[in-house]
């Protein structure tokens, strides 16, 4: 089996077009700044979007609206972003829009530290904002898991039509690890007849 050293960032960024992301919506934080930067280069390659907000509500509130006219989308942040993210989550959740969301933790309240951490376990498992809701949560152990699981992020938020939600730390964000990458079978998924498309 061939193996590749990847940057963790990097490694999910990739991981997430293979898995047919068509669109992603971020802004920078630490420890998660490599996965936007992939993104940024990577993404136009492929014919997707890549969008750097002015803002991390501003990132989840285009999501939102790439999510509604059916595309693939994706967003990425660290935990006080996706704290400000929380209302945009719950809307997703409320009109079952299919989204990825990466949340690369930091530890501690307020704007914590950089450290690898798991501090926002409740957050994400709990549901996060207003409302009685959850999303699919998602807390790999190793790069390998995260790659193999986010190939198919996509095609879970898609069929259960829910936000899927990846908890990663800055251990896995930052170090280089050997992977393989696994062939992911597609879903059979059903057509987006939901999507907003324009008017008639």
């Amino acid at each position: 089996m061939e193996r590749e050293i990847w940057k963790g960032s990097e490694a999910i960024a990739e991981a997430a077009i293979k898995g047919g992301c068509q669109g992603f919506f971020g802004y920078p934080i630490t420890p998660q700044n490599e996965i936007p930067e992939y993104m940024s280069h990577r993404m136009p390659t492929v014919g997707g979007v890549f969008v750097q907000a002015e803002s991390e509500l501003a990132a989840i509130n285009m999501v939102y609206g790439a999510a509604a006219a059916g595309m693939r989308v994706m967003t990425s942040s660290s935990s006080p972003g996706i704290s400000l993210k929380q209302e945009g989550i719950s809307y997703l959740a409320a009109t079952e829009l299919p989204a990825v969301i990466v949340n690369c933790n930091r530890g501690g309240p307020g704007l914590g530290t950089i450290q690898p951490s798991q501090s926002d376990y409740y957050q994400a498992t709990r549901g996060g904002g207003n409302g009685d809701y959850r999303t699919i949560v998602f807390a790999p152990s190793t790069l390998q898991e995260t790659v193999d699981i986010m190939q198919e992020a996509f095609d879970i938020a898609d069929e259960y039509r829910n936000p899927v939600l990846f908890l990663v730390d800055g251990l896995i964000a930052q170090m280089m690890e050997p992977i393989h990458w696994n062939h992911v079978e597609k879903r059979e998924l059903a057509e987006k007849d939901w999507a907003a498309s324009g008017r008639n």
